[in-house]
């Protein structure tokens, strides 16, 4: 998987069909800093495009690489640094979501 080949931490994905319309699930990964964040969301989009020769909508997030968001659609991948991750904390937001820790993403 993209994350953990560039040593990502805590992968999961949220299933978030039965909650939303809007999209199917959200991945949720981290990066010890901002460069490592930065090598986690780029191994994704280069993957993701070999994958399935897809690239996202939009990104957002590559300036400070502190939270990068890759819309994919149907799919989106946040990639943070761990203060970030702690503070949103999406997986709580999220919590009626199944929860899959350490899917393949790619």
């Amino acid at each position: 998987m993209a994350a953990e080949d560039k040593l990502g931490r805590d992968t999961v994905v949220l299933d978030l069909r039965e909650l939303v319309d809007s999209f199917d699930a959200l991945v949720v990964a981290s990066g010890r800093n901002d460069r490592q964040v930065r090598a986690i969301a780029e191994e994704v989009e280069r993957l993701v495009e070999i994958a399935l020769d897809v690239k996202p909508l939009r990104v957002e997030g590559w300036t400070n690489a502190e939270w990068i968001a890759l819309d994919y659609g149907d799919v989106i991948v946040h990639v943070f640094d761990e203060a970030a991750r702690e503070y949103y904390d999406l997986e709580h937001l999220w919590n009626a979501a199944p929860a899959h820790r350490s899917a393949t993403i790619v």
